[in-house]
């Protein structure tokens, strides 16, 4: 059965005075839905049609991306690695009018990687170097909670680049046995030089070249929708430019903190890392 509606049929079990409406068929460009911590959850608004004008949700204090279809209102909500599992609520506000929306987070354990670096400046770091990389966190964490309101976002993804599917999202890092965060992010094994295409339309939000992600592009999707490449050996395009989707943004390579040639590839919504696999229109379809 299509995860949306198990879903939303889990939801209207739990919380049936929210009178849900079950849909017959998955929105075509909603990303696949898992309620897990570093997933996407896929909540139907209830009490509202389509013909009641678009609802404002917020999670965390932060905007979540809503669509509608078939009458019935979805906010796509990111969930961030460290939330707890449970019940959780959104914000909601309709008109004039503010109620909460539950919605529940199930567990998941994400398995361990061992990577072991040569430079081991970069799991070391100088004095001058943590306070570069102190500079960059907090700048990327900024970009991370920026939103542009977008008339329509693409939600259907496109791989970025043409490679293996390696590195996958939310492993347990450790650097030289050191423990780091987590993998926020899909790693796609390519030679230097691959080309690296957008994932879809989009505006780009910052060029940059950091000490760990190396050469860096952000594009703003909208609606608090935004994808990362790290690793870039060259870039081709420049901050406030407006891109396509699978247009050409630079060239992979290994810049920054990387064992081998690579992209990296993260996608952020509503401020937080999700796995970028659920927004892969290709594996969507065939699940």
């Amino acid at each position: 059965m299509n995860s949306i509606i198990v879903a939303t049929l889990r939801i209207c079990f739990r919380f049936s005075l929210f009178a849900c409406a079950l849909p017959l068929l998955a929105h075509a460009n909603l990303p696949a839905s898992s309620s897990v911590p570093g997933g996407v959850a896929i909540v139907p608004i209830a009490g509202v049609s389509d013909g009641d004008g678009k609802p404002q949700t917020w999670f965390g204090g932060q905007p979540v991306l809503v669509t509608a279809f078939q009458d019935q209102w979805y906010a796509v909500v990111g969930l961030s690695l460290d939330l707890s599992p449970g019940l959780h609520e959104l914000s909601v506000a309709i008109g004039s009018e503010s109620k909460t929306q539950a919605f529940e987070v199930n567990p998941k354990k994400y398995p361990e990687q061992h990577i072991t670096l040569k430079d081991k400046s970069r799991v070391q770091l100088s004095a001058a170097n943590q306070a570069r990389a102190a500079r960059e966190i907090a700048a990327i964490r900024g970009l991370k909670r920026h939103w542009r309101s977008a008339q329509d976002t693409d939600l259907a993804f496109i791989v970025p680049a043409e490679g293996q599917l390696s590195g996958r999202f939310g492993s347990r890092r450790y650097f030289n046995g050191e423990p780091r965060q987590p993998h926020a992010g899909l790693d796609v094994a390519v030679e230097s030089g691959t080309p690296v295409r957008a994932s879809a339309q989009g505006k780009v939000l910052a060029v940059e070249d950091y000490f760990f992600n190396g050469r860096t592009v952000f594009v703003d999707h909208g609606n608090g929708l935004i994808t990362m490449y790290c690793h870039l050996e060259q870039i081709d395009v420049q901050a406030g430019e407006m891109v396509g989707k699978g247009q050409l943004l630079g060239l992979s390579g290994q810049t920054g903190r990387a064992t081998g040639p690579h992209l990296h590839w993260s996608v952020v919504l509503n401020g937080v890392m999700v796995d970028p696999e659920l927004f892969i229109r290709e594996k969507h379809l065939q699940q």
